[in-house]
C-alpha cells in the first residue's frame, strides 16, 4: 500500500500546485467504498448516462490503478453499482472516482475499493456502448490524463503528473 496524506503532498509540493503540475480536485465528492484512502496511476473514461465501457474496464486487470470517470456530473442515473464495484475489487483496481452518480450504496461499503462520486441515485443507466477511454478529462477542476498519479483520502483528491510518494 502507498503511504501518503494529501495534506502532506500539498505542503511538500506548493510550487508544483502553483504551476499546475500538481492539482487538487474541488470539494464535492463523497466516499462510498470500503477504502477511504487509495492511490494509483489513472485510467480515464468519458461517458454520459451509459456504463457499458465502464463495465468493460472494471472487468479488466486494474493493476492498482485508479479509474477516473467524467460522467458529465450527471445525477440522473448511476453509472456504477455493487456488481461493477465488486468486479473492480476482484480485478485489482485501487479506486474509482466518478464525476456523476453511483447506486447500491450498501453493497459498495464493504468492498475493499475506494469509490468517490458526487451522489447516489437508484436509477440504472442506459446500455448503448458510448464513451471514450484514455483521453484527457476534466473532473472537478483537475485535468487528468491516463498515467497521472491520483491520491485520495478523506481530505481530498490530489492529481499529479509524477509520483509524489516515496
Amino acid at each position: 500500500m502507498i503511504e501518503f496524506a494529501t495534506t502532506d503532498l500539498c505542503d511538500a509540493n506548493e510550487a508544483a500546485l502553483d504551476t499546475g503540475e500538481v492539482q487538487v480536485m474541488r470539494p464535492g465528492l463523497r466516499s462510498f467504498g470500503g477504502s477511504a484512502k487509495f492511490a494509483g496511476q489513472a485510467a480515464t473514461l468519458k461517458l454520459f448516462e451509459d456504463n457499458l465501457l465502464l463495465a468493460e474496464t472494471v472487468r479488466s486487470p486494474g493493476a492498482g490503478r485508479v479509474l477516473v470517470v467524467d460522467a458529465a456530473s450527471s445525477l440522473r442515473c448511476a453509472v456504477l453499482g455493487g456488481n461493477l464495484a465488486k468486479a473492480a475489487e476482484t480485478n485489482g483496481w485501487a479506486g474509482i472516482i466518478i464525476a456523476g452518480a453511483i447506486r447500491d450504496v450498501a453493497e459498495l461499503a464493504p468492498c475493499n475499493l475506494g469509490v468517490l462520486a458526487l451522489a447516489s441515485n437508484p436509477r440504472r443507466p442506459a446500455k448503448r456502448g458510448g464513451g471514450v477511454r484514455d483521453l484527457p478529462i476534466s473532473v472537478l477542476g483537475a485535468r487528468v490524463l491516463a498515467g497521472m498519479w491520483v491520491y485520495a483520502d478523506p481530505d481530498g483528491v490530489v492529481v499529479a503528473a509524477r509520483a509524489l510518494h516515496s
